[in-house]
Order: structure tokens, then C-alpha cells, then sequence
């Protein structure tokens, strides 16, 4: 089980992130926190793998909550979880170690692909040994990829309306998605929908899990990261969703 902080001075936001966190198979909230000084006391006396962190906090911010973390010896992983979307703090961010990065309001979709990302990083870091193959490489840093040519910039030989028409798939899909799957949803064939799955892992607007279902080879699946264009339709029922679309965080 992954065990998770969640920091946000909202207190009614950082009780729908938990409540987001606990609907995710293998994670936990362990524990939640509203401010720079709450977090570092938890975190002194309790153990967790990851914090979902807000980067607006009454007594500072969420990057100067990571520094002092890394000062102290406390090596929790960070997911940066925030309305703040200046290149400045995204920057940041990175050198600070944050994981990934997933903007305000979201959906539980979202949140849960990230989650999933992280958990698939973990085993792969778990299950490789001293070294590392270069795919094992290119997997765990495949989010960053093409972090400076942007989603709309495609290698030769890829189409920008066949990638569109994966996004919205995996847009609307609410959840992961097999290469199988993305295939049915746009009338491609299963390679090429397994081709451009793969292009939007490398540009980060894709996470990748493995979905074991008995005997044989796991299935590859494809989450949506929140990435640029329409956000997945909401439902109706899933009042928490819609309560954190409708926030207004700073």
C-alpha cells in the first residue's frame, strides 16, 4: 500500500483529494495537512511515500515546504497538486524534484492517472535491480521527454489529427485505456493506436500502468494525464468532482 500526505490550506479541497486518493486501488491517505509547519511535524513522526502538495500555504509554499523536507532527511516523494501554472514555478518544481505536476480544478480522472504513473514508476525502480536497461531509462523519465516542444510538435511521420483523435478518446474515456481499446474508440487499427499511445507517454500527456488479470502477460494501459484541450465529461453523480472543477484556489 502507497501512503499518502495531502497538504492544501483548504481544508475542504484536501478532504476531497484524500477522499480522490482513497478511491485509487493500492494507495491511502495517511494522513492530511494545512500548512508548512502541520506537514513537517507529520512528517517527522509518521511515514508516507508520497505527498500531494499545494504550492499556496498560509506560513509559505509548498517548493520552500520541499526544500526544507530535503534538509531534514525527509525523502517522501512530492506530486505537486496546485492552481499555480506560471513556467517560473513549473520550473521550479523540477528542480526540486516534484515528480509531476497536475494543475487545479481537475478531475478524479486525473488525479488517478497520475497516481497510477507513480505507482508504475515505483515497481519499475523496485524490480530493476543495482542497474537500469536504457527502456527501463526511458520509461521511468518518459514523462519529460518532450517537455520543450509541447504536444503539437510531432516527430515525422505522425499525424496531428490521428493524435487528436487518441487525446479524445482518452479524454472522454474517464480512465485508462488498452491500445485494444483506443482502437475500437477512434476506428484505428490496434498499431497505430499502440504507436501514438506511446508518442503521448514521451510527451507526458500520457501515463503508462500494467493491469494484471491472471495468467499471461500484463496489459499496457493508457491513463490521461490532464493535458491541453476538453476536460473529461463530468458525472453527474460524482459530487466531489464537481466540487473540486468548481473551487477557486488562490
Amino acid at each position: 500500500m502507497i501512503d499518502v500526505l495531502v497538504v492544501d490550506d483548504d481544508v475542504r479541497v484536501a478532504r476531497i483529494n484524500a477522499a480522490y486518493t482513497d478511491r485509487v486501488p493500492g494507495f491511502r491517505t495517511a494522513g492530511r495537512a494545512h500548512t508548512v509547519a502541520e506537514a513537517l511535524a507529520w512528517l517527522e513522526h509518521h511515514h508516507c511515500d508520497l505527498v500531494l502538495l499545494d504550492q499556496y500555504l498560509p506560513d509559505g509554499n509548498g517548493l520552500g515546504l520541499v526544500h526544507r523536507m530535503r534538509e531534514l532527511g525527509l525523502r517522501a516523494d512530492v506530486i505537486m497538486v496546485t492552481a499555480a501554472r506560471d513556467v517560473a514555478t513549473l520550473r521550479a518544481a523540477m528542480r526540486h524534484g516534484a515528480l509531476h505536476y497536475l494543475i487545479k480544478p481537475f478531475t478524479y480522472a486525473g488525479l488517478r492517472a497520475k497516481l497510477e504513473g507513480y505507482a508504475a514508476l515505483r515497481r519499475t525502480l523496485a524490480g530493476g535491480g543495482e542497474t537500469a536497461r536504457q527502456d527501463e531509462v526511458d520509461r521511468i523519465f518518459g514523462v519529460l521527454g518532450n517537455v520543450a516542444t509541447g504536444p503539437d510538435a510531432l516527430p515525422k511521420g505522425h499525424s496531428t489529427h490521428t493524435a487528436e483523435l487518441v487525446r479524445q478518446a482518452l479524454r472522454r474515456a474517464g480512465g485508462p485505456l488498452s491500445a485494444g481499446e483506443t482502437a475500437q474508440r477512434t476506428g484505428l487499427s490496434r498499431q497505430t493506436a499502440q504507436r501514438y499511445l506511446k508518442l503521448l507517454e514521451r510527451t507526458g500527456e500520457v501515463v503508462r500502468s500494467l493491469r494484471y488479470a491472471g495468467a499471461g502477460r500484463p496489459e499496457h494501459r493508457y491513463g490521461w494525464t490532464g493535458g491541453p484541450g476538453p476536460r473529461p465529461a463530468e458525472d453527474p453523480s460524482d459530487d466531489a468532482e464537481q466540487q473540486a472543477r468548481a473551487q477557486d484556489d488562490q
